[in-house]
């Protein structure tokens, strides 16, 4: 493995996820992932690039947000900043990534703040900055960058239900699963909020409610879980690589299939998530399909659909449309011929009247279907998104 040691007066700890056969990381783009603000994100980024700066290396900040944390903005002397694009935007200055700037100066590395970031309107052709770092990456240029685990488009509802705060600003898995290193910077919840309590993550006025919310114990503790098990998942993917190059008589595979079968019904974005980190814990293709009946078709669905399309996409899912005026059978038919080995599906919103005079729910019907044909059958809970506190998490700083 790479080198795992963290960075000097980094005040996490540093566990890399990276089978390079050098110290050197090998890839173009490398993030740095928390589970939360505060962990040392930012400073494990800044130490790399002075690193490499310090072996010959052309490194530049395209962006950084030290959120006034001194040691953080010592990091950044005898750097390169690339100038930011200073955007005017009802009636409030804000500062943003220059792309057009970075992409100008092409240098070997950038460092580059805060992936899942939102640009402020009119400050540039992309909306997202994981957006304007794969242009980067796109020109040549290695990006070093970091993201909190919150912010992964598939872990994000379970962090909502978690945390009782609305996780606003998302990154598709994909983008993720393009980097070529991913370390975890980590830190346990008790030091974290000795952090927060000194005033070293966020400005006095913001401690009592971030300790109180987001911070308390019992979310960190989850928080940190989800990222290892991310990064967990992620070591595997890499170690299955390794083996396929090195170790060719070697065979690991789990040949299991997911189908996710979905429908306009409120709660079915958080069913296709479930299910989406079902397939990446035991490595399975994952595939979404809904079924059209030919007398339901409402034009007011289509909008829902599409959102529930990209979602699919997203997370990495391969998505299928079919007409049928028997979904149950379709869906069977379907997971049969694509070798499906597990079904998942959001349980059935009719009552027992409406079942027993509409011949039994799909539900039912796909459940005692896919046991016949073999097929394990996970019914899901719907759980709507319900209405999340005010407070907005992505106001306050990131670490």
């Amino acid at each position: 493995m790479g080198d795992t040691r963290p960075p000097s007066g980094d005040p996490g700890n540093s566990v890399t996820a990276d089978f390079a056969d050098s110290i050197e990381p090998a890839g173009h783009f490398r993030i740095y992932l928390g589970a939360a603000a505060g962990v040392g994100k930012t400073y494990a980024m800044l130490s790399e690039g002075v690193r490499r700066h310090q072996r010959g290396t052309d490194v530049v900040i395209g962006f950084v947000e030290p959120h006034g944390r001194p040691q953080t903005q010592a990091m950044t002397d005898g750097l390169e900043v690339i100038p930011r694009a200073s955007i005017l935007y009802r009636g409030t200055r804000f500062e943003e990534m220059d792309l057009d700037a970075v992409l100008a100066r092409h240098p070997k590395v950038a460092l580059i703040d805060e992936l899942a970031h939102t640009n402020v309107p009119g400050s540039g052709r992309n909306e997202k900055r994981w957006e304007d770092i794969l242009e980067i990456l796109d020109s040549g240029v290695d990006v070093i960058t970091t993201v909190n685990i919150q912010h992964l488009e598939s872990i994000a509802d379970t962090v909502e239900r978690i945390t009782d705060v609305p996780i606003r600003e998302r990154v598709p898995d994909w983008v993720l699963r393009k980097a070529d290193q991913i370390e975890l910077v980590d830190s346990s919840p008790e030091q974290l909020r000795r952090r927060m309590l000194h005033g070293n993550i966020y400005p006095p006025a913001k401690i009592p409610q971030a300790l109180t919310n987001f911070f308390r114990t019992d979310n960190l503790i989850a928080l940190r879980e989800l990222a290892l098990r991310f990064l967990a998942d992620e070591t595997d993917e890499a170690l299955l690589e390794h083996l396929a190059r090195y170790q060719t008589q070697v065979v690991w595979e789990t040949g299991e299939r997911i189908l996710v079968a979905v429908t306009t019904t409120p709660g079915t974005e958080g069913i296709i998530r479930r299910a989406s980190r079902m397939a990446a814990r035991i490595k399975a293709d994952l595939h979404v399909v809904h079924v059209r009946m030919s007398d339901r078709g409402k034009r007011s669905d289509e909008a829902h659909l599409e959102a529930l399309r990209q979602l699919g996409v997203d997370v990495g899912a391969d998505w299928t449309e079919l007409e049928s005026d028997d979904p149950a059978h379709a869906i069977i038919e379907y997971a049969r011929s694509r070798q499906i080995t597990q079904i998942v599906i959001g349980s059935s919103q009719r009552n027992r009247f409406q079942e027993l005079i509409g011949g039994g729910s799909i539900v039912r019907k796909v459940s005692r279907s896919g046991a016949a044909a073999g097929i394990d059958v996970h019914i899901i809970a719907r759980r709507d998104a319900g209405d999340a506190p005010e407070l907005d998490l992505h106001q306050l700083p990131e670490g």
